[in-house]
């Protein structure tokens, strides 16, 4: 029996998160909750429904979800009442699913499963290695052509520290390369259990302020600075760190300089490439899908934000950087 997990999403010939074509694997489950995150179906580590409400063809035409839903007076059979069962999680508007109570539901996926028409996602499922696995052989060729290999990213993969490491096993085993994507801020047993699986690792260094840190990710710094600076004192670690830089948070002058002092005398410059990532508006359907508010709307307000004008910002710290000697792209592709 192989280890097992929760994956939102396998992802095929993605070419932004490490050399060549490769497999990404996210898993579910995030110890942050940064207020720019693209992948909201991510920070939860169970798997959830997510609604699409315009796909939704109408509780009168259908009702399939309501049959389903083992919660419900038509679920299961009928008799709510005497199954002793808790009011129904689904939540109706003009004829409409558009919500789920997650206070009631119990994640069975039965409405995801009896939806004909998809407004009812399960995101997230229980996969073991192997079954992964079995995903990402079907793309060896690939890897063997271009130099590509397996990511494994989240949320946060090492809160499944048991699932990824078994699957870097088997890749090894099978001249597979090995990259893991990560926030770190979790305990450096769990990364160093990975040392020796991982060919690259992929880390993000959002803003060195502690305070800024926890009001805008929901957990402060410190553990991630103590990671980095370990990871970068292996000599064997082959590792490629990324600001998101985003508009009223942490795109700064004081902040990059912070950063590349950092870089330079905490790390001692082991760094393979320091990617510059600009902010970009994504995952707006999964925010609603799930019932959770946008939260960076008001702050692109307050900061103003203009895409042209942000984009010269960030070329500029990209200069920046590079005059200090820290080898820094914008954007996540290495160029040849």
């Amino acid at each position: 029996m192989t280890a097992e997990g929760t994956v939102f999403n396998i992802q095929h010939f993605t070419i932004h998160d490490g050399p060549g074509i490769r497999t990404e694997v996210f898993l579910k489950g995030c110890p942050l909750h940064c207020l720019w995150c693209s992948n909201p179906e991510s920070l939860k580590a169970e798997v959830q429904p997510g609604v699409y409400r315009k796909k939704c063809i109408g509780r009168k035409n259908c009702g399939a979800c309501e049959e389903a839903c083992p919660r419900t007076d038509a679920g299961a059979g009928g008799g709510l009442a005497k199954a002793g069962r808790t009011a129904s999680p689904l939540r109706f508007y003009r004829n409409r699913l558009v919500a789920i109570d997650y206070t009631l539901c119990n994640g069975c996926m039965a409405c995801a499963e009896a939806c004909p028409s998809e407004a009812v996602k399960a995101w997230g499922r229980r996969m073991t290695a192997d079954q992964i696995m079995q995903e990402v052989r079907r793309d060896k060729g690939y890897y063997d052509r271009s130099g590509g290999g397996i990511t494994v990213s989240g949320g946060e993969p090492l809160l499944q520290t048991e699932l990824t490491a078994e699957l870097f096993r088997q890749c090894r085993e099978e001249g597979i390369h090995t990259c893991c994507e990560t926030c770190l801020c979790i305990p450096w047993e769990r990364v160093e259990e990975l040392l020796p699986l991982t060919d690259l690792w992929i880390a993000d260094l959002k803003m060195m302020d502690p305070e800024k840190h926890r009001a805008f990710t929901g957990a402060g710094n410190e553990r991630i600075l103590e990671n980095l600076q370990k990871l970068a004192g292996n000599p064997e670690t082959e590792l490629i760190l990324r600001i998101p830089v985003i508009p009223g948070v942490n795109d700064n002058m004081e902040n990059m300089r912070q950063t590349a002092d950092f870089i330079l005398g905490e790390m001692q410059g082991n760094v393979r490439t320091l990617q510059l990532l600009s902010y970009m508006r994504l995952g707006m359907e999964k925010y609603e899908s799930l019932g959770l508010p946008y939260q960076m709307t008001d702050r692109l307000k307050e900061a103003h934000f203009r895409r042209d004008y942000f984009q010269r910002k960030v070329r500029n710290f990209a200069d920046y950087f590079n005059s200090r000697g820290i080898h820094t792209l914008v954007g996540t592709r290495e160029k040849q």
